[in-house]
């Protein structure tokens, strides 16, 4: 596959995943520039070409994790968590308020969750896939997708419990914020 063909392929579904995990857009275009650095060094040491989608997800994924092992060294502001980016944004102003907050909810998540999760739900791999990609058995791939689900659903009715609270308020006449 030539480097345009490539690139054309794989930029914005890498440069989601790299979104996802380091809930930075600096970061994750550093992650992707990595990314096709190492591929154009290293590329051509793949046997099997039908692997270079899981390939280019799997050296983005040990990027993130060693420069995440390198940054936690260090004391970091929580600025980044508050950044919201949406990854598919809907035309109606109600589903661009929900696409964010499903978004901050997934950015709220462990590593170990948001990864699998993001993978399977977001960029559409298989188990399979997901294992190769964060290297761990395929049954730690489903309970980690499995629990991030369920962390996801609690979060998200925790969000919605509040909203019908504010609506209620708002008809009630009691309080309009």
């Amino acid at each position: 596959m030539n480097p345009e063909q490539l690139v054309s392929n794989y930029y914005a579904p890498l440069y989601r995943f790299g979104l996802s995990l380091s809930r930075n857009e600096a970061d994750a275009g550093d992650l992707v520039q990595q990314t096709f650095y190492t591929w154009a060094t290293k590329g051509h040491q793949l046997r099997d070409t039908s692997k270079v989608k899981t390939w280019l997800f799997t050296t983005l994924y040990r990027d993130f994790l060693a420069k995440k092992r390198h940054t936690d060294r260090f004391v970091e502001t929580d600025d980044a968590a508050d950044f919201i980016e949406p990854v598919h944004i809907a035309p109606s102003a109600i589903d661009v308020l929900d696409a964010a907050i499903v978004q901050k909810a997934l950015h709220a998540l462990e590593d170990r969750y948001r990864a699998p999760v993001t993978l399977f739900f977001m960029q559409q791999h298989s188990y399979r896939e997901i294992a190769e990609i964060l290297e761990v058995p395929i049954g730690t791939v489903m309970s980690r997708i499995s629990r991030g689900k369920v962390e996801l659903r609690k979060q998200l009715s925790d969000v919605a419990a509040i909203k019908a609270r504010k609506i209620v308020q708002m008809e009630g006449g009691q309080s309009h914020g």
